[in-house]
């Protein structure tokens, strides 16, 4: 049974793509191809059909990551096929919460900085947008850091669902 990762930011075009391809990445190299489906999306869909932003794709490019991608919006509908919502930042914690049909599903939200430990209390995922390549630079830093933790987290799920 596949275990289903979503990345959620606000336009589907720098952050949660970033993640996508980062904890895609992770998971490939965990061997965990067919077990783990690992996408995102985008709070509104004022981008939805559109690429990355360019930043992001270089970024991701330049430490060997894939930056093919299309965002989409965010559909309450897609929950019940989904495991885990990873917000990137608390603005889309609480709109995701908000959009759980059920209580069930709104506990399969979590913020990604959650998943690493050296974060302390600051989870938020910076917007990188209106800044300049630093700031996605930063955000690759950040997402990089939670993969570790985040794979560890789903690795177990994974692993108890095949027991």
């Amino acid at each position: 049974m596949t275990y289903r990762v979503c990345f959620v930011c606000t336009g589907n075009i720098c952050r949660s793509p970033m993640a996508e391809s980062v904890f895609r990445a992770r998971v490939a190299a965990a061997g965990l191809d067919g077990l783990v489906e690992v996408d995102s999306a985008g709070t509104g869909g004022w981008h939805e059909g559109d690429p990355a932003d360019p930043r992001t794709v270089a970024v991701l490019q330049e430490h060997g990551y894939d930056g093919e991608h299309t965002a989409r919006q965010f559909q309450p509908s897609w929950f019940s096929r989904l495991d885990l919502v990873i917000a990137l930042d608390s603005g889309h914690l609480k709109v995701l919460r908000r959009l759980a049909p059920t209580e069930q599903d709104a506990a399969k939200v979590r913020l990604l900085r959650s998943y690493d430990p050296a974060a302390s209390d600051d989870l938020e995922v910076p917007d990188p947008y209106y800044g300049g390549m630093d700031g996605f630079e930063e955000c690759l830093e950040m997402v990089e850091a939670a993969s570790e933790g985040l794979l560890a987290a789903v690795s177990e799920h994974v692993e108890g669902r095949a027991a």
